[in-house]
């Protein structure tokens, strides 16, 4: 596998650190091109919610291709350290900048199950698989829409073992890309919540 890095905007071939042990599993780089070309410039000066962030690959692939603000949301320390150094060698973060970006360090269900401080136009969530993690953050942003802007979308990345359907009271699946081992499922608010 190559080594992780930016693939397109300001901060375009700029490496990535990994972060050190087995506890993330990166997102490719053909996943991450399909995604952003999916979202587009829709993305432009868009709020982007990176959970269970990992190296923070894919929240700075936003911010490279013009996302105005970036939340880093990562349990694991390392991976946290990992994500800020990431921040910092793609040159696209100052870290006395919290306008634009911001790296929490906790857990993102306790976070997600707090009032919303503030909404966002896109949730990425890419949990460890096999745990149902997924749902469960689905599930507490289903009951907490107030994360979510107007026509946010929220993007899972799963194996696509781990999918199935789910009922909510605020969000609708309406899409799925397969890439290989890896499942992107798209949601949106229902139309009746965002009258």
């Amino acid at each position: 596998m190559t080594g992780l890095r930016v693939i397109g905007g300001s901060a375009r071939g700029r490496k990535l650190r990994a972060v050190p042990g087995d506890t993330t599993r990166p997102i490719t780089d053909r996943t991450k091109e399909a995604l952003f070309n999916i979202l587009g410039n829709d993305l432009q000066e868009a709020s982007f919610m990176d959970m269970f962030a990992g190296t923070g690959a894919v929240g700075i692939e936003a911010l490279s291709r013009g996302a105005g603000y970036a939340r880093f949301l990562e349990l694991e320390r390392r991976a946290v350290q990992t994500i800020r150094q990431n921040l910092e060698s793609t040159a696209i973060w100052d870290p006395l900048d919290r306008k634009h970006v911001e790296v929490f360090q906790g857990n993102a269900f306790q976070i997600l199950d707090t009032i919303p401080d503030r909404t966002f136009d896109y949730i990425y969530i890419a949990p460890p698989q096999y745990k149902g993690m997924w749902k469960r953050a689905l599930e507490l942003i289903d009951s907490q829409p107030g994360w979510m802007g107007q026509d946010a979308w929220i993007i899972v990345q799963i194996d696509p073992i781990e999918y199935e359907s789910k009922d909510f009271d605020n969000l609708d699946e309406f899409d799925q890309r397969r890439y290989g081992s890896t499942l992107l499922v798209f949601y949106s608010i229902k139309p009746n919540m965002s009258a």
